[in-house]
């Protein structure tokens, strides 16, 4: 049964929501943590910040009629979250999507020597990577080399790499991309499953699919093994809520009791009930938001109409069909080259923020990223007015554009060169040399140098160009400027 036909009753409901609220409303004493004691007038400052109900809604764990016991409040919205998603087994994160791909980095550990993780992967998995000791192959994802974006890998380049790894622990691939490239993961998982491997998706971007007959179909149920899923991005969670989902196949019975001992090591002892309610009510919010999603979709097509109609600037999953490892798009994302009208994409994220209050989710150098959540309607008349409003910065069709770099040669396991005697020397010297760090263009988080990696001259110049830019930062730099690197051994 697809998530988009389930309703019955009981995923009408958010029993763990319920019971957090039902908490708030007792006359209780509260001699325990957190702190504030659910107490707004004499916490007056915190109250004034987010409200009084937030205080209230404040439990610690482990309380009866709230998340211990077999039938407790929180193992049934567990178990609904993974009928919903179509999961042999769901856990739930408050460390974010992050705290998924540290998890299943760590528990593939067991499962061989190699991870054949592509290249485009977010920072998060380099940390587990870091975390777990385990070497790394990687699968070059499609480059669109005119907008300075990475899609998604191909079955036969993931073939290949498997083919090249004997002792491989699992692939780790991730659809749908920042920009709403979304990969072949049925082939995906046939090719992993074929080389005697779990397919590992993370599906960050997409814990919304599969909950309308227009979106494309959630990864676990083309195949995929474990499944990354970061509900606050588009699925209506607070922010750091996540989930992290474990398909009915055949590495189930070996991968499930990994998972769960890394979960514990992971996760937080005093994990926030609001983030645990708000995943609970986001599951039901996407199981039964037909109308909702509707208003979405309907949003999201105005914008893209909108975009083509100005005649201006172009609509980049308009031009997907170039790249053959992509098999569909995110009609939620609306990603939009805007310096083929004439603004760099930095400059258009600032300038759409600081003039006309638009938040846009993230920039390059040559395009913008607008996301739609799913069960949100923003105005596309006000996203397009404020988009054609953008002056043009002259000279800029005369710009060399910002390309992504490639890749130094891996010269240390990340684990290997995050751990070794380091030092910072000045970002010219450090060309060479091997990085101790992993720094990334931010957002979207996809590493261009990982710890191991060898630092290229073409490498310094994209993260000095990435921080020159209006909105540009480096996640990992030792100074916001990247006027140094940090590189292993002496000077």
């Amino acid at each position: 049964m697809s998530t988009r036909d389930i309703f019955d009753l009981d995923q009408q409901r958010a029993p763990y929501a319920e019971a957090v609220a039902a908490a708030a409303r007792g006359d209780w004493l509260r001699l325990n943590v957190p702190g504030h004691g659910a107490d707004p007038e004499r916490f007056d400052g915190l109250a004034a910040l987010v409200g009084a109900a937030p205080l209230r809604l404040d439990w610690p764990p482990l309380l009866e009629g709230l998340d211990l016991g077999p039938d407790s409040p929180m193992e049934r919205a567990l178990a609904l979250a993974a009928e919903a998603w179509g999961a042999r087994r769901t856990w739930f994160l408050t460390n974010g999507a992050s705290q998924g791909n540290r998890i299943a980095v760590l528990a593939a550990r067991a499962l061989g020597g190699t991870l054949v993780v592509q290249r485009s992967v977010h920072s998060s998995v380099i940390d587990g990577l870091v975390l777990s000791g385990l070497p790394a192959a990687f699968v070059r994802p499609s480059v669109d080399p005119d907008l300075g974006i990475a899609h998604g890998v191909g079955a036969d380049d993931l073939a290949r790499a498997l083919a090249a790894t004997p002792d491989a622990a699992a692939a780790y691939v991730v659809s749908p991309s920042y920009f709403g490239a979304v990969a072949d993961v049925r082939a995906l998982a046939g090719v992993a499953h074929a080389a005697g491997v779990p397919l590992i998706v993370d599906e960050a971007w997409g814990s919304h699919f599969g909950f309308h007959p227009r979106l494309p179909a959630g990864a676990l149920a083309l195949g995929a093994d474990l499944v990354v899923s970061s509900t606050h991005k588009l699925g209506g969670s607070l922010t750091q809520a996540a989930m992290l989902h474990l398909a009915e196949g055949p590495y189930a019975d070996r991968l499930e009791p990994l998972v769960q001992r890394v979960f514990h090591l992971t996760q937080s002892t005093s994990a926030s009930a609001l983030l645990l309610a708000s995943l609970d009510v986001a599951r039901r919010e996407l199981v039964g938001g037909g109308k909702r999603l509707d208003a979405s979709l309907e949003a999201a097509d105005a914008m893209r109409a909108a975009v083509r109609a100005g005649g201006r600037f172009a609509v980049v999953d308009d031009g997907f069909g170039a790249f053959p490892d992509i098999v569909g798009a995110d009609p939620l994302r609306v990603a939009v080259d805007t310096r083929v009208g004439g603004v760099p994409g930095h400059e258009a994220r600032r300038r759409l923020m600081r003039e006309h209050g638009v938040l846009v989710e993230v920039a390059t150098d040559a395009a913008v990223v607008a996301v739609v959540g799913a069960g949100a309607a923003p105005s596309a008349e006000r996203f397009a007015a404020a988009l054609h409003a953008l002056p043009a910065v002259p000279g800029l069709e005369r710009a060399e554009p910002l390309r992504l770099p490639e890749p130094g040669p891996v010269r240390m396991t990340a684990r290997e060169a995050f751990l070794a005697p380091s030092t910072a020397v000045p970002a010219r010297e450090a060309v060479g040399r091997v990085s101790a760090d992993t720094l990334s263009a931010y957002p979207p988080g996809i590493p261009n140098v990982l710890p191991g990696e060898e630092i290229t001259a073409e490498l310094v110049e994209f993260l000095h160009r990435t921080v020159a830019a209006p909105t540009g930062h480096v996640r990992g730099a030792a100074d916001h400027a990247v006027t140094t690197c940090r590189v292993v051994g002496g000077r």
